[in-house]
């Protein structure tokens, strides 16, 4: 049965008046949810404080967090509301529901703080990409924006405190990562060791398939193409921590078990790990290139005819 036109008229008024409350709700819960947000959850949102990259990274989230509550909670109050209020109650199940006419005031306000939300977040995009320079990511083999200090060979050597970056090589495979550092003699590890406080610039390859570089502490991905030196750049914090690297690039049958893990350390631990791994592989170590933008190990230093019978790198190595 159809409702009359004075029935109508009545639930309309009984809607209107009711806008401020819903707006009163949504206001408060907003609030209180937004403010929740940034200063309880927000420190602890993923990846983490461990470096720069992270850290800005984890800003992010909590904008698009923040942002997010407010039309989220719309949605539910509002839902809510119409849920207890214009339900069909018992007995008026054959009634028509409450006849919605266009209200251009709404429909303005909607549209324009749609307007401003989209393009607010685009201009945010924009700049957080540009201010950051590409931190955290890879930039490819030539990267546009990219610190003037990331370069893609060592620039002497590492020291805690100093301003050189450490080079790190993530030379990934089926099914593991290696990691090289060019400025302890070349020595390289299966788990990646990190100092506290300290510009770090990896260059990322692989020997075999497409991989992909994934230090989700750090903040840092880049992509692990063969013959290709991708650079990512970082800069730890003074916070240590546990790292876990894995591999987000199917590449296999055992892509899911390729992963490591690592660790940041006091930059004086670090120091004293590194210098400690150098001399244990300085016997290895001598027979391979200080550094090389495309890690392919010299003939003679890698057996099994996997590498080519030749030198790519140009190097002259002593036997």
């Amino acid at each position: 049965m159809a409702l009359t036109q004075q029935e109508r008229e009545e639930r309309k008024a009984f809607a209107r008046s009711k806008g401020w409350q819903i707006f009163a709700v949504w206001f408060v819960l907003t609030a209180i949810v937004d403010y929740l947000t940034w200063f309880v959850w927000g420190p602890h949102m993923p990846p983490g404080t461990m470096t720069t990259s992270a850290a800005a990274q984890q800003f992010d989230f909590k904008i698009l967090m923040v942002l997010v509550v407010p039309v989220l909670f719309m949605v539910w109050v509002y839902g809510g509301f119409a849920l207890v209020n214009f339900r069909a109650r018992k007995g008026e199940e054959d009634q028509d529901g409450i006849v919605l006419f266009g209200n251009r005031k709404i429909q303005g306000i909607w549209y324009v703080a749609s307007t401003v939300l989209v393009l607010g977040l685009a201009v945010f995009g924009t700049y957080e990409l540009i201010a950051n320079h590409d931190m955290g990511s890879g930039s490819g083999p030539s990267p546009i924006w990219n610190y003037s200090w990331a370069k893609a060979t060592p620039q002497g050597a590492w020291t805690p405190g100093g301003s050189t970056p450490l080079v790190v090589q993530v030379i990934a495979q089926q099914w593991r990562f290696t990691y090289r550092y060019p400025q302890f003699g070349g020595m390289e590890t299966t788990e990646l060791y990190l100092p506290t406080n300290a510009r770090v610039v990896f260059d990322v390859t692989s020997l075999d398939v497409i991989h992909d570089f994934w230090a989700y502490q750090l903040g840092v991905k880049a992509d692990a193409n063969p013959g290709v030196n991708n650079v990512a750049t970082t800069e730890t914090t003074s916070q240590t921590g546990k790292i876990t690297v894995r591999c987000d690039e199917l590449c296999g049958i055992w892509h899911g078990a390729m992963y490591n893990y690592g660790e940041v350390l006091p930059a004086s631990s670090f120091e004293t790990w590194a210098t400690n791994m150098q001399a244990a592989n300085a016997g290895v170590t001598k027979l391979l290139p200080p550094f090389a933008l495309t890690y392919t190990p010299s003939y003679s230093g890698a057996g099994g005819g996997y590498y080519p019978s030749y030198d790519p790198n140009g190097h002259s190595v002593a036997y």
